[in-house]
């Protein structure tokens, strides 16, 4: 269960709550913490389906690491309303080096646990991840 690089085992509760964002649709996001002193990957935050992006970057701390899905709508150019599941690695400038490399070095393995991800994105401040960027990348 432990990732080689860097020890950090990944909690049940992390791959469920991610089944059920992605399936049944009952999370808007999930944000993730490393727990270090357990070693493992845990929830933090759970948002509901009707909560917002801007609910979803506040519940970022400005000052640490997370991982973190999203579950954004979107409507295409031809008027097709869908959805694409986006993995953050929320990593700022301002969070301890030490943490940095922790989530970094667990980074691959945690993403693995969560099967059906479809778009990652790396962002080291607010705007790298804004609604624009989330447009970009889902087309």
């Amino acid at each position: 269960m432990a990732n080689a690089a860097s020890g950090m085992a990944v909690s049940d509760d992390c791959k469920l709550k991610f089944l059920e964002l992605k399936a049944k649709r009952t999370y808007r996001y999930v944000v993730f913490k490393i727990e270090e002193k357990q070693k493992q990957v845990i929830v933090e935050t759970l948002g509901g389906p009707t909560e917002s992006y801007e609910d979803f970057a506040a519940s970022l701390p400005t000052n640490e690491c997370r991982y973190a899905v999203y579950d954004f709508d979107f409507v295409t150019e031809e008027n097709c309303q869908k959805s694409k599941i986006f993995f953050i690695a929320w990593s700022p400038d301002t969070a301890r080096v030490r943490s940095k490399m922790l989530y970094a070095s667990s980074k691959d393995r945690f993403k693995r646990e969560l099967d059906g991800i479809q778009v990652e994105l790396q962002a080291t401040d607010p705007t790298e991840m804004g609604l624009d960027v989330f447009r970009g990348r889902a087309n």
